[in-house]
C-alpha cells in the first residue's frame, strides 16, 4: 500500500500531540502495533510517521527496541535553549520584515489565546496554551520567509516540545511569558527586527530560567592564590618620581 504525504503528516501530527499532552512521556516506547490500533491506521503510515518525528528530534529509534520519545538531559535542554534563541531570534527579525498582514493579525489572535489560557483563573487551560504556543513560534518562523529558518525552528520547536515547560512556570514567569507574546508582536507590527529578537530572546531565557533554574556561577573567592615566599627575593620598592 503506499502512504500519501497528507496521510504521512496527519499521522505524524496525531502522534505528536499524544507526546505533547503528555500521553507518551519523555523516555516511553512508541510501538507501531499499539499506535496503529489506536489511531485506525495501518502500521506503514506509523512507521513513515515515526521517521519523520525522529527527524524532527522529537523521537529516537533505540537498536533492538524501536523508538521512544526523547528524553533531553539537563545539558542537552540548556543546548536547545540555546540554539533556539539564536535561531528563533533570527526568524523574529527576518518576520518584521516579511510577515504579511494577515499573518500578524494571526499572530496577535494566537497571543491574546495564550494570555486567556495561560494566565491564572477560570479560563486557564494548559493544554490550550500548548498549541497555541505552537502555532505562534511555527507561524512566525514561517513568516520569515526563509524556508532555512522555518525547518531550523520547527526541528528545535518539536524536540523541546517534549518537555512541557508550562508546568514549571510560576506565576511571574507566565505573566513574563504572555507579555513577551503580545511585545513581540508589537515588535513585527512596528516593523523593527532588533525589537522582535531581542524581546524573543528574552521570551527564551525566561523558559529556560523557569525549566532550568539559575545558570550556574563562578565565583571569584574560589580562586586560590599562590602562596609567598618570605619576601627575602622581592626586589626593592620603586621610588615614585619626584
Amino acid at each position: 500500500m503506499t502512504t500519501t504525504s497528507t496521510e504521512r503528516g496527519s499521522v505524524a501530527d496525531a502522534i505528536r500531540a499524544l507526546v505533547v499532552t503528555r500521553e507518551f512521556q519523555p523516555g516511553d516506547r512508541l510501538a507501531e502495533a499499539d499506535l496503529a490500533a489506536r489511531l485506525d491506521v495501518s502500521r506503514t503510515p506509523v512507521r513513515e510517521a515515526l521517521r519523520q518525528l525522529a527527524a524532527d528530534g522529537m523521537v529516537e529509534h533505540v537498536p533492538n527496541k524501536g523508538a521512544r520519545v526523547v528524553a533531553l538531559s539537563p545539558a542537552e535542554l540548556e543546548h536547545v535553549f540555546e540554539l533556539r534563541a539564536r535561531v528563533e531570534g533570527t526568524a523574529a527579525s527576518a518576520a518584521a520584515v516579511g510577515a504579511t498582514g494577515a499573518e500578524l493579525d494571526r499572530l496577535d489572535e494566537l497571543a491574546e489565546e495564550i494570555a486567556r489560557h495561560g494566565l491564572p483563573g477560570p479560563d486557564q487551560a494548559l493544554d490550550r496554551v500548548y498549541g497555541c504556543n505552537a502555532d505562534f513560534h511555527l507561524l512566525l518562523a514561517e513568516s520569515s520567509r526563509s524556508s532555512v529558518i522555518a525547518a531550523s525552528v520547527r526541528q528545535l520547536f518539536h524536540t523541546a516540545a517534549t518537555v512541557r515547560t508550562y508546568q514549571g512556570f510560576d506565576e511571574a514567569s507566565v505573566r513574563r511569558s504572555v507579555a513577551h507574546h503580545r511585545e513581540i508582536v508589537a515588535a513585527l507590527r512596528a516593523r523593527d527586527g532588533e525589537w522582535a529578537r531581542s524581546t524573543m530572546h528574552s521570551h527564551l531565557a525566561n523558559a529556560r530560567a523557569a525549566l532550568l533554574g539559575p545558570r550556574p556561577v563562578a565565583h571569584s573567592h574560589d580562586t586560590v592564590d599562590a602562596p609567598r615566599d618570605d619576601g627575602a627575593d622581592d626586589p626593592a620598592p620603586t621610588r615614585p618620581p619626584s
